[in-house]
């Protein structure tokens, strides 16, 4: 299902505008996607216009590092940091990382029903096509390969940032390279 720019853009201000976010897509240049991550680091822009959010773009920190409050690493580094996931642990991961602590229960705060969280988060990943992959740096191993599992206390994360904790999204598909990310210092 195609997704407009408003829609689009209304699901992902709503879901992370309370967080401290890092939402952006940049093109997909290289067979080796993970090229892509740090051009998206550096900020690249969306090749379609679309906003994200990005609330380290005026962070004086970004004058002596682009790429704040990432890290600059290889991509060797980044890729060994990063596990491909299913689409709906990716769906449930876009929900978790709309403020601190990687959970489900953030979406308390919300009005929203979870049905319509999730449709936000459907929306969201819509852009992408049905043939993108998904990857984090969280984790929340499932009972199945390739699986979060959001009801355990225990899990952990690769962080990639300057940040006691970072947990993130990345949405590959053949022509972009979606990034959802949230920062806290805990």
């Amino acid at each position: 299902m195609p997704v407009d720019q408003k829609s689009w853009e209304a699901a992902v201000r709503h879901l992370f505008e309370d967080a401290y976010p890092y939402d952006a897509t940049g093109p997909r240049r290289h067979e080796n996607w993970v090229l892509d991550v740090l051009a998206l680091m550096a900020r690249v822009p969306d090749p379609r216009g679309w906003a994200g959010l990005d609330d380290a773009a005026q962070n004086p920190e970004r004058e002596a590092s682009p790429t704040y409050p990432f890290v600059v690493h290889p991509s060797e580094y980044v890729a060994q940091r990063l596990e491909e996931i299913d689409r709906d642990s990716a769906e449930n991961l876009l929900l978790a990382i709309t403020d601190d602590r990687c959970t489900l229960s953030n979406l308390r705060r919300f009005t929203e029903s979870k049905e319509e969280l999730r449709a936000m988060a459907r929306t969201i990943l819509a852009r992408y096509g049905a043939g993108a992959s998904y990857h984090t740096n969280v984790d929340r191993r499932g009972p199945v390969p390739g699986t979060l599992d959001f009801t355990t206390s225990h899990w952990g994360y690769s962080p990639l940032s300057v940040y006691t904790e970072d947990c993130g999204l990345i949405v590959v598909s053949d022509t972009e390279v979606g990034m959802f990310w949230n920062f806290s210092d805990l």
